[in-house]
């Protein structure tokens, strides 16, 4: 099946933001409305050098970086924000800062390598891991740990994933989060397939 590149942001509604220029897919065409698609020149750029066969694994793992990097933008750009006073080098000032607490949720392990990047642009947020694993009997994703901060209820939360197949492991990490009173929920992925998109929609 074809494959999309993916910017997944969930929250209630989900919001998932993908680009797959080749098979024209457009958000009326395919997808729900809380599904996006994106278009960056640098994002399809660095996705073409991504899935070359003959990228270096360490040229490789800086993609996935910068990817995750540029992807973060789109993911928090409806953050809220609070009014707040600072003393700059002549005077007061009227600024801005974020209302809302963040919550980073890697799905282990695979999702390590995109972690750098996020806290480069949200050095405060907090991390909750999720760790999923094959069983080669079934082939189905099962969950086996969770390390959640203290104040989970009170953070958006944000899932890392760079592989989004079947979309089986994004509904399972979506679901324990709202089982733990997760309210505010986005979801990034660097490649996603159609079929999964479709089934976690």
């Amino acid at each position: 099946s074809k494959t999309v590149a993916a910017l997944a942001t969930l929250s209630r509604p989900v919001k998932f933001y993908a680009r797959n220029k080749e098979a024209k897919m457009t958000q009326t065409s395919r997808f729900p409305d809380n599904i996006r698609l994106i278009s960056h020149p640098l994002i399809e750029h660095k996705l073409a050098i991504l899935r070359d066969k003959n990228t270096e694994p360490f040229q490789f793992r800086m993609l996935v970086d910068e990817i995750s990097h540029l992807m973060i933008f789109e993911a928090t750009r409806d953050l809220a924000l609070r009014d707040v006073s600072v003393q700059t080098p002549v005077a007061q000032a009227q600024a801005k800062k974020l209302a809302t607490k963040v919550m980073i949720c890697p799905i282990l392990r695979a999702a390590l390598g995109m972690l750098d990047s996020v806290f480069t642009i949200i050095p405060d947020a907090s991390v909750g891991f999720l760790g999923f694993q094959r069983n080669e009997k079934t082939a189905q994703a099962e969950f086996f740990y969770a390390k959640l901060p203290r104040d989970a209820k009170n953070r958006l939360a944000i899932i890392i994933d760079p592989m989004f197949a079947t979309g089986g492991t994004a509904i399972d990490a979506v679901k324990f989060l709202c089982e733990n009173g997760i309210k505010q929920i986005k979801f990034i992925s660097i490649i996603a397939a159609p079929e999964g998109l479709k089934r976690f929609s």
